[in-house]
């Protein structure tokens, strides 16, 4: 009797024991494949020239590009590979910017092994899929909860960081004044950039004087 062909994989992750974790769940489970591991998006780009899997796990924060700009070229440029967002990000914004990018599920690292499998074989036909815990903070977003209030609801953390974006700091800057790292500024900035609804820093600073988050 013919074998059904495996369901084969790519995982890109900075993380070295996620990665080398979701390698050994994945290589054990019958009909799956894993093609090969990357420690960031750009390495994943460049090993989709020669090998596209049926698909990718994705981590959203990485070094270099964000996931939703990796993920927005690979929708882009193979059509049947499809996108699973890996991450720790649970905010509303971060899961509609991968969807928005052509994400097809999305996936905490805290989620059980069963869960991500289920995710895998849901995808893998075409479904989208959405962690019970987040579909329920999706659906108190829907209900109103981030809907029509007016400003977006933004951290002290985060508004400490636009007062700086405002003073013309880079992120390199900003870091060395909070004590933190460039990366986790540009994350910061990234979730401003998604929860004001804006492409670029100037338009970040015009829009969070129009809402009254600069004052």
């Amino acid at each position: 009797m013919h074998k059904p062909s495996p369901i084969t994989i790519a995982i890109a992750d900075d993380h070295p024991l996620i990665l080398k974790g979701l390698k050994e769940l994945l290589s054990k489970t019958a009909g799956i494949e894993v093609l090969g591991t990357y420690p960031h998006g750009s390495a994943l780009l460049e090993a989709l020239k020669t090998m596209q899997p049926d698909i990718v796990l994705l981590d959203i924060q990485m070094p270099g590009l964000q996931g939703d700009m990796v993920c927005k070229q690979i929708t882009h440029t193979y059509a049947n590979i499809k996108v699973i967002a890996l991450t720790n990000l649970d905010h509303v914004y971060q899961i509609k910017a991968m969807f928005k990018a052509g994400a097809l599920g999305y996936v905490l690292k805290t989620a059980s092994e069963e869960t991500i499998l289920q995710a895998i074989e849901k995808v893998y036909k075409n479904e989208q899929f959405l962690e019970k815990r987040l579909q329920a903070t999706m659906l108190q977003y829907a209900l109103g909860a981030g809907v029509g209030t007016g400003a977006p609801i933004i951290t002290e953390r985060e508004k400490e960081v636009l007062r700086l974006i405002a003073e013309n700091n880079t992120s390199k800057d900003i870091g060395e004044k909070l004590f933190v790292s460039k990366r986790t500024i540009d994350h910061h900035r990234n979730n401003l950039l998604l929860k004001l609804d804006v492409k670029n820093t100037a338009a970040l600073i015009k829009k969070a004087m129009s809402l009254g988050l600069l004052d």
